[in-house]
């Protein structure tokens, strides 16, 4: 299993998605605070279909990140598996080993991860890319996350998906 952590996030459809992502992929989902949204909002519910109400419950809601880290994932923490997103990244998910367990940490929409939290990252060699065309900017976060995490299942050989 792994953890998906989204910091500060900002539009309530990419975090619907990503919960009904999680409720399929057996994924934790933590959300950092502040959120540009009430987890209520028709926007996140439609999204997050029948699953919405499912998962919504298990999302764990932290102050921030450091709180996430401590309370939400200290075992990856400890264990240094956790990996932070970056369309500056240079090192690619996919050169990277990635295994149950991890936690995978993502920024908001309109900033990504901060300067702060991005540089802890990239000094630990865990700050990560997907790569994109050079010609275009981004991935939508809900698309990031998806990849990321199925990167991560297709290494470990889909454990009891069908």
């Amino acid at each position: 299993m792994l953890d998906v952590v989204l910091v500060e996030p900002e539009i309530p459809g990419n975090t619907g998605n990503v919960i009904r992502l999680c409720a399929n992929a057996g994924w934790r989902l933590h959300l950092c605070e502040p959120l540009g949204f009430s987890l209520e909002e028709k926007a996140v519910r439609r999204a997050g279909l029948d699953y919405h109400k499912e998962i919504v419950g298990k999302v764990q809601v932290h102050a921030n990140l450091e709180q996430c880290f401590a309370e939400g994932v200290p075992e990856a923490v400890k264990a240094g598996r956790v990996f932070g997103f970056s369309a500056r990244a240079e090192d690619s998910v996919f050169d990277v080993s990635l295994r149950p367990g991890d936690c995978l940490v993502f920024g908001s929409e309109s900033k990504g991860l901060s300067q702060a939290a991005a540089q802890q990252f990239a000094a630990q060699r865990r700050l990560l890319r997907i790569p994109i065309l050079r010609s275009t900017r981004s991935l939508n976060l809900a698309n990031a996350v998806a990849i990321a995490g199925f990167e991560a299942l297709r290494q470990n050989g889909f454990p009891g998906f069908t």
